[in-house]
């Protein structure tokens, strides 16, 4: 069998018919022997595809025993091993495998098998002893135990693990291994998300944009590979990012943050039209001198003509703005309750986001509640972080907040009955 597999190999390089595997640039460190191999990201990325060709060519160029795993592997519909059967098939050298039920027989005597870790033991898995390749898939879902039961199991010379997976926590225990702040000396780790993959699917393009319009928070967890956020503790999830124009006759509101050394400066655009916000610009930049706040500034269409509103923690900066070029801009009113009013304000509105607005969209999809530690309940405390783009936007609408409260203050009372 061996002799008839050598003889199919050397046919096949004879003929210059030799295997040829293209590498998004973005896995090529990957390619570099090392003990542990991670390719971290989001859904469209290629992770898996990357290295099942890795493991084809493996097992090509000498005899690899290799195990594909998973945490729990109910079936074999679950596991890698059709993508395995797809790739081997579309890159030629289907006369080199024999793909049986449950396993896959390589060149040289080598051998596929699939795996759940869950079901191993600390004496079940001493069956794995001897292979040259571990790829964990789905590597998020890995316990600790398993973790723990893989790595000295592996302890073929040059044997290597590799682990793929879209983090779900910090606290996962491959991303506590493999990212924390001082991994293995032997690891190689990557992300690697859709914007890498040369050739991302148009299909899973037109799903990509639908979440990054619906649902930011999924978006940066599906497509770009982020932690998932605990979304009870989000503040706002009345918002969407949906490219739009401007009417002519909108009244535009401003609002200013002011940055210090590495806090940002901040100036953004809206405007209400019934029960919608829009936002359409906004300026951003970390350690802005005050000299250059004026140029910040003009980076928002017509932001020397309409009334800006900002904050009122540095009036010595918004008397200098108003010596330069903007007259129009006041401090804010601040006050006990004066930032919970803003939010529940904000919070009144379907808030429609430019995606030119990157700032804004990043601080809306991580602004939050404090969380107690011990317990993970949401408090009913907002977190002072991640949110100048928003102070900024609670100061822009402080007018037309007031203007509504005084409206609702002055209008009589009303007979209403109980079935109003």
């Amino acid at each position: 069998m061996l002799d008839l597999q050598q003889e199919k190999i050397n046919k096949m390089v004879a003929t210059n018919n030799t295997l040829t595997i293209d590498t998004p640039r973005a896995f090529l460190p990957l390619l570099k022997p090392s003990r542990y191999k991670g390719a971290h990201g989001g859904r469209g990325s290629g992770k898996s595809y990357f290295f099942v060709d890795l493991l084809i060519e493996r097992c090509i160029m000498e005899k690899t025993d290799v195990v594909c795993l998973r945490e729990i592997q109910k079936s074999l519909d679950k596991s890698v091993k059709k993508l395995i059967e797809e790739r081997i098939e579309s890159l030629g050298v289907g006369s080199l495998f024999e793909v049986q039920q449950s396993q896959i027989k390589a060149p040289y005597g080598g051998i596929i098998i699939f795996q759940g870790l869950q079901d191993h033991t600390a004496d079940s898995i001493k069956s794995l002893q001897g292979f040259k390749v571990a790829w964990v898939e789905e590597a998020q879902s890995l316990s600790q135990r398993s973790l723990d039961l893989l790595r000295p199991t592996m302890r073929e010379k040059d044997s290597e693990i590799w682990f793929s997976w879209n983090p779900d926590s910090i606290n996962d225990p491959v991303d506590a291994f493999l990212r924390c702040e001082e991994p293995p000396p032997d690891a190689i780790v990557i992300e690697v998300n859709f914007t890498d993959n040369p050739n991302f699917p148009e299909v899973l393009r037109a799903e990509m944009e639908y979440d990054r319009k619906r649902d930011f928070d999924k978006y940066m967890h599906v497509w770009q590979g982020k932690y998932k956020k605990q979304s009870q503790a989000l503040v706002f999830k009345n918002w969407k990012v949906e490219e739009f124009e401007s009417p002519k006759e909108a009244i535009f509101r401003f609002g200013a943050d002011w940055g210090f050394a590495v806090d940002p400066s901040v100036l953004v655009r809206a405007n209400i039209e019934g029960r919608r916000l829009y936002i359409d610009y906004e300026a951003y930049m970390v350690g802005c001198e005050i000299d250059q706040l004026p140029d910040l500034f003009d980076r928002v269409p017509d932001s020397r003509k309409w009334f800006i509103t900002a904050d009122s923690a540095r009036p010595e900066t918004i008397s200098y703005m108003q010596k330069h070029g903007y007259p129009k801009i006041s401090a804010a009113i601040k006050g006990a309750g004066s930032i919970e009013d803003g939010i529940e304000f904000l919070l009144t509105y379907d808030i429609i986001v430019h995606p030119r607005c990157v700032e804004t969209i990043k601080e809306l999809s991580t602004y939050s509640y404090k969380v107690d530690k011990l317990t993970g309940e949401v408090l009913s405390v907002l977190s002072d972080k991640d949110n100048h783009v928003i102070d900024a936007l609670r100061y822009a609408c402080e007018g037309a907040r007031k203007a509504i409260r005084q409206k609702r203050e002055k209008a009589p009372l009303t007979n209403v009955g109980w079935m109003s």
